[in-house]
């Protein structure tokens, strides 16, 4: 299975790379999850911020091919359990061998992206920072799948 995490925003602080990174690289090869990270356009003090989401949900949107199923993340979602999310996982896994997860910068989501989205997940009812939401979803991401494969990560 191909798991793509398309998130806004490069150069993040070491903190953030190193939490990513510490789960990600637990994943089997056969369950890779791979972080694409597309530039967030500078804002400025009069900045058009729905155009500059535009600009950055096509750059999010230029990683998606045709057959992708494709997640936002997004404050409207679905929230899911762990046991849920592993059901998904698993469904996934059957049913759609390339998977998208879509991250917004400070904004949000662009609403192009949206649209192409044929799940949307919310993490929590909380707003977090979107650079700590892809540590947060690969430590998600994992510990769904130790649920998976009856790892002893996930402890009830």
């Amino acid at each position: 299975m191909q798991l793509r995490l398309i998130t806004v925003g490069q150069k993040m602080p070491d903190w953030v790379e190193r939490g990513y990174d510490e789960y990600a690289r637990r994943f089997p090869r056969d369950f890779q999850l791979e972080l694409i990270e597309v530039a967030a356009v500078k804002r400025g003090k009069n900045a058009d911020i729905a155009r500059l989401t535009d600009k950055e949900g096509e750059a999010m949107l230029s990683h998606v091919s045709s057959g992708d199923w494709v997640i936002a993340l997004d404050v409207k979602g679905k929230q899911l359990s762990t046991p849920q999310l592993a059901q998904q996982i698993e469904h996934w896994q059957q049913h759609h061998p390339s998977v998208v997860l879509f991250v917004g910068g400070p904004e949000g989501l662009a609403p192009a992206c949206l649209e192409r989205a044929n799940q949307k997940i919310s993490l929590s009812n909380l707003t977090f920072p979107h650079p700590l939401v892809r540590v947060i979803i690969a430590e998600s991401l994992y510990r769904a799948w130790s649920v998976t494969v009856n790892h002893p990560y996930h402890r009830e």
